[in-house]
């Protein structure tokens, strides 16, 4: 295929696992139906208790709102293809889906970040915390969070349709745009140092500034008492799993897209490819919905009500 116009690409990671599929697909759903139903269950805890109206836990709404918004961008096709002889996808279908994870995962990382500076400013200056997370703050943070990375991923996105294309085998799971730059008949200089430049202001400058905010919030932990130090640390780990475990996803994913894939097992390659879409959705409700108490009593609470309720319509 000589400088053609794509009109389908084919995703070559899918392994023949004969009639392994059909229980493969029901561990899928219900991993899919799990997400949806947890996450959904923080937000409308958030969202309905008062006292829960404060920027830490308006950030974890959004990390949950995001993680819903990339779970139904990647679950439905990847549980039709895991059914499906043939792993087609179509252009506008490919590009679609590109869209919607890349802009998942730099959400996710900008939510994150923000949400780091939330602990920073309330562990390093807590007397000025309520004059500086201010609800206006907090909406021009949230407006960084989603604004900055639909048009970086947007910019991405528009350099990859150019690209006249050599072939249509991806070799992963779901759409990928740094494989589908692979597959041009021309040069991608600008693709790439557009997306080195995305990656750094989107995934580094993040990580790095992250890492700073829990270098100072450590630096203020060593200085004070030690019920001081448990309240920082029972705030601030849920953020930490939250971030080491998306952190270790999206470079796992990097590697996946930077290597040749030929040198992996099958497995090995899908499991990589299924980490970075499946386990921060997963995991940031469970851990916020136990590790935080205000969470975690209100979750039982509102479960308390719903129960009564059902109980008494039955009776």
């Amino acid at each position: 295929m000589e400088n053609e116009t794509v009109f389908k690409f084919n995703l070559t990671m899918y392994v023949n696992i004969g009639y392994y599929r059909y229980p493969a697909f029901v561990v899928c759903f219900l991993l899919f139906a799990i997400i949806v139903s947890a996450n959904l269950v923080i937000i409308l805890v958030i969202s309905r208790e008062r006292t829960l109206h404060e920027p830490m836990y308006v950030f974890i709404a959004f990390l949950s709102v995001n993680s819903l918004y990339g779970s139904t961008g990647f679950f439905p096709r990847f549980l039709m293809d895991l059914l499906s002889d043939t792993h087609l996808i179509s252009r506008p279908a490919c590009f679609t889906q590109i869209y919607i994870i890349y802009t998942y995962a730099f959400h996710e990382m900008s939510i994150l970040a923000i949400m780091a500076y939330d602990r920073y400013v309330a562990v390093c200056d807590p007397l000025h915390y309520h004059n500086k997370m201010t609800s206006r703050t907090v909406c021009k943070l949230a407006a960084f969070a989603w604004i900055c990375p639909t048009f970086s991923v947007g910019l991405c996105l528009y350099l990859a349709i150019k690209l006249p294309l050599c072939g249509n085998n991806i070799e992963k799971i779901y759409c990928a745009n740094w494989n589908i730059a692979k597959l041009s008949c021309v040069t991608t200089v600008v693709n790439n140092i557009v997306g080195l430049v995305v990656t750094v202001t989107e995934i580094i400058l993040p990580l790095i500034y992250v890492l700073y905010t829990y270098f100072r919030i450590i630096l203020v932990c060593r200085k004070s008492s030690s019920t001081f130090r448990s309240k920082v640390f029972q705030t601030c780990l849920p953020h930490t799993i939250s971030f080491v475990s998306y952190s270790m996803s999206v470079f796992c994913d990097i590697f996946l897209s930077r290597i040749d894939v030929e040198r992996l097992s099958p497995l090995c390659s899908v499991i990589i490819s299924l980490e970075f879409v499946m386990i921060p959705p997963l995991l940031n409700p469970l851990v916020y919905g136990l590790k935080l108490p205000e969470i975690r009593k209100n979750i039982f609470k509102m479960m308390s009500s719903q129960k009564q309720h059902t109980d008494h319509r039955i009776g």
